[in-house]
């Protein structure tokens, strides 16, 4: 079995597993909220593949900055169907690196959400688990993303270890 189907099948084991805890995790302290703008550029990029080609499958950069009690910016990618004005889907992940209430470090972020004749339905943003490094190691939550009048805004639940 060839290297990158390994991982594929070991990531998708890890998507399916359920009621894996640590014994040893520590107290985790109340959720806390933040909210802000965020500036986004994103850049067509083209598909690097025969298959993705043929699927119509698009793929994009993206780079941001984020304002608030999130100072960081962020960079990642994402993959895509659809025009963006009808129907269509995407994923995406970004690695966000910055300060959370002053606690530095940084963290990934996972997107997936559904485009249906043109309002998004099931749009989740989640953090990877421990992904979060330096003084934002152990951090867990979820991101909501706004758009108003063209207008970037995030909302962000999180937990961090104490």
């Amino acid at each position: 079995m060839k290297p990158s189907n390994t991982i594929a099948l070991a990531m998708l084991g890890l998507y399916f597993a359920v009621g894996i805890s640590d014994a040893n995790e520590q107290r985790e302290s109340s959720v806390k909220h933040v909210a802000g703008a965020f500036d986004v550029k994103i850049k067509v990029l083209q598909p690097d593949n025969e298959p993705a080609r043929a699927a119509n499958v698009g793929r994009m950069s993206l780079e941001k900055q984020y304002k608030g009690d999130l100072a960081a910016s962020s960079t990642g990618e994402m993959l895509y169907s659809g025009d963006g004005s009808t129907s269509g889907s995407y994923v995406a992940i970004e690695r966000v690196s910055g300060s959370l209430h002053g606690r530095k470090g940084s963290f990934m972020l996972v997107h997936h959400s559904l485009m249906n004749r043109g309002t998004p339905e099931n749009w989740i943003i989640t953090v990877v688990p421990d992904s979060g490094t330096d003084e934002l190691q152990g951090l867990k939550g979820s991101f909501k993303i706004i758009i108003d009048k063209g207008q970037h805004f995030y909302e962000f639940d999180y937990t961090l270890a104490e």
